[in-house]
């Protein structure tokens, strides 16, 4: 029997053994698996596998993995981005007969017993998250298993291109990891989520032999939909009315944080079982609300993207968008959770046409190293050794920006870290502009087809598959573009319950969260002291108060009655909840608009029983504002202090719109001068 013959028969057995365990003594491979366990098996050492999420990608390595180890071969590692897919693997190996364990951050204490086990030959598999390749704890034990693993299997592979709709920096350790793995290591790369030049991208980096098996992206099992221009409101209306009808348990993704908080806190209020899931969200809870979903003793989970790849619920009856994400590859990602197990599932977009462009084009750029803080950065630590929290200080940016360009520097060679201390290993660094701008506008494009997509002229699924370069693409015949139907409520929800949602959100805290640092250059300690969590009537975008939003974006004049009676409200919902307490109104001096800002305060110092103090002398022009840390500039020249001597205890800082907050940075920075403990904000509308 040749080697191939002997393979393609081991693979079979395999597989068949798995989905056995897995689904059932009916339960058949697909088309590809055994070709893929089989290629695997024999001298075809790099696999790379494209396929529709719900295809199989995981019983391929545990078969794999049964067959490896069964020749004496060492332990898989399974490379994976999320915690959530880490856990659910772990009991599904065991399903099988598969022992399996998993080092990430949430169990740090358990490394020890995992190695020593691992040590022992009592770990089949071992999942990893990316990350902790450049841990040196883990690195020191870990990379002897690595290098004599009898399988390596990098999930989600689609993370380590710059093409990728989700490149993690960490992901780029797995290209150097595979040069230094043993000779004849199988390598099985998997991904639902592969264009075709980022499947190009990864056959380079697996190696010049790498056999590839991709089959067709389309889901039958799955029903697209667009309901396209509907208002922020209608959006959560339409929502709870389609709760109202559903079947089975779901998912509803929102673009940021406080769509969720508000969509999920609407929700409960109507009596949905629902809960919210943001990265925000303590790593207990987000355990114990999967499990939920996963029972069924959910309705639904209203989600950011930090519930995306990785949980698995083949029977998620429907997957719902409140906005659309920034590219097909994304959205086909997370779209696809719905409907592996069912006959049928749906998956609907609700775009938001007044506020996704904006989303997408924060998106397009935030990830990308910004070359002036790293060049500062680099400068501190050629001096000496610095500790995050160090770097914080002297850069003044935030936490998150600061370990994101770390982590992409460490990964680039340029910076090391011993203990809690990072360091310059010398390397030169230069930021490669042309790369970053063809990385945008790769993105920026995408965002384009995810516009085309929300406007519904052409069958859904297929523009989905196109957009994945996928050769069997075609029309699919069940989408809404295809059948002309929307799933029920249709085109409109009811006005009564819009009316509903606009109650229950005019209800909700609009905070102000202060500004932490100093932008690098001001001349100025890092840290801003002397400003607390402010309140607005309004979001500026969202929709939530479009009259109120309108008024104070207009010309200056008189309070309306409907903006007198909504700072009324708010100011009494706010002190029934947790408004600190001030002895006095301060307005911003406003050169734009200084009846109503004056109004706004003699208002708020009547509900609250307080005097109006005024602080600041009154602005000769009008500038034009300008945008990002320039504006504090600006705003640091135009305010100016019209008393000079001390003043104590707390003030209400008034104000009628904050875009970049610098404003009323800079003027609770002057009164804290003066002596003020705590500056509060008010404004009538926030960014």
């Amino acid at each position: 029997m040749s080697e191939a013959t002997n393979a393609a028969t081991t693979a079979s057995v395999a597989i068949q053994a798995v989905l056995t365990a897995m689904a059932g003594p009916d339960a058949r491979p697909r088309p590809g698996q055994v070709e893929a366990v089989a290629a695997l098996l024999s001298g075809a050492q790099r696999v790379l596998v494209v396929q529709a999420t719900g295809w199989g990608k995981s019983a391929v390595y545990w078969a794999a993995t049964l067959a490896r180890r069964d020749v004496g071969a060492g332990p898989t590692i399974v490379i994976s981005p999320l915690l959530a897919l880490m856990r659910d693997q772990v009991e599904a190996a065991r399903r099988i007969g598969i022992e399996a364990a998993t080092v990430n951050s949430s169990n740090r204490s358990d490394w020890d017993l995992v190695f020593e086990r691992l040590d022992g030959d009592e770990i089949d598999v071992l999942l990893v998250s990316p990350e902790r390749l450049s841990h040196p704890q883990f690195s020191k034990r870990a990379m002897p298993v690595l290098k004599s693993s009898g399988l390596l299997v990098i999930d989600e592979a689609h993370c380590i291109s710059d093409w990728g709709f989700d490149f993690r920096p960490d992901y780029q350790r797995i290209a150097r990891l595979l040069l230094e793995l043993e000779s004849g290591t199988p390598v099985l790369a998997t991904t639902a989520t592969a264009t075709s030049r980022v499947v190009d991208d990864l056959s380079d980096q697996l190696g010049p032999s790498t056999t590839v098996i991709r089959g067709s992206l389309a889901r039958k099992s799955l029903r697209l939909a667009v309901v396209p221009n509907l208002t922020y409101g209608q959006r959560f209306a339409w929502i709870h009315e389609f709760l109202a009808t559903a079947s089975g348990s779901g998912i509803i993704y929102g673009l940021t944080v406080p769509v969720v908080e508000q969509l999920a806190a609407f929700l409960q209020e109507q009596g949905h079982d629902v809960e919210p899931y943001t990265g925000q969200t303590p790593p207990d809870v987000r355990e114990q609300i999967e499990a939920r979903l996963r029972a069924n003793d959910v309705k639904a989970v209203v989600a950011t993207s930090a519930l995306g790849m990785g949980y698995d619920k083949p029977d998620l009856a429907f997957c719902i968008h409140v906005g659309s994400p920034d590219s097909p590859v994304s959205y086909y990602q997370q779209v696809g959770r719905a409907g592996r197990a069912l006959d049928s599932a749906i998956g609907v977009l609700l775009p938001a046409n007044e506020s996704d462009p904006d989303v997408w084009e924060w998106f397009a750029t935030a990830t990308l190293p910004d070359p002036e803080m790293a060049d500062n950065l680099l400068a501190l630590l050629r001096q000496r050794p610095h500790t995050t929290a160090d770097l914080v200080n002297a850069l003044a940016r935030s936490k998150g920006k600061v370990e994101v360009l770390l982590k992409q520097l460490q990964v680039d060679g340029v910076v090391g870290k011993e203990g809690s201390h990072w360091f310059a290993t010398g390397k030169p660094w230069t930021f490669d502009a042309a790369k970053y701008d063809r990385i945008v506008e790769l993105r920026r494009a995408e965002a384009g087809i995810m516009s085309e997509y929300a406007s519904g002229r052409e069958c859904l699924m297929q523009l989905l598959t196109t957009a994945l370069d996928d050769p069997a693409a075609q029309p699919c015949g069940r989408c809404s573009v295809c059948t002309g139907e929307l799933p029920s409520p249709g085109a409109r929800p009811s006005v009564q319950t819009v009316d509903a949602v606009y109650e229950s959100l005019r209800r909700r805290p609009v905070r102000i969260p202060p500004r932490k640092l100093w932008p690098s250059g001001s001349g100025r300690p890092g840290r801003i002291e002397g400003i607390a969590v402010g309140r607005a009537v309004t979001a500026i975008a969202g929709g939530v108060w479009p009259d109120l939003v309108e008024e104070v974006l207009g010309p200056d004049g008189p309070l309306s009655e409907q903006l007198r009676t909504a700072v009324v409200q708010m100011l009494g919902r706010w002190r029934r909840e947790d408004m600190p307490a001030v002895s006095a109104v301060v307005p911003i001096s406003s050169a734009e608009h200084p009846v109503r800002v004056r109004e706004l305060a003699d208002l708020a110092a009547a509900e609250l029983n307080l005097p109006v103090l005024e602080m600041f002398a009154q602005p000769s022009t009008v500038a034009e504002p300008a945008q990002g840390p320039a504006r504090l500039g600006q705003v640091t020249a135009r305010l100016q202090l019209a008393r000079t001597h001390g003043m104590g205890g707390s003030v209400l800082l008034v104000d009628d719109i904050s875009r970049s907050k610098w404003t009323l940075t800079q003027a609770a920075h002057m009164l804290h001068d003066l002596g003020v403990e705590q500056v509060v904000p008010l404004v009538v509308a926030t960014q």
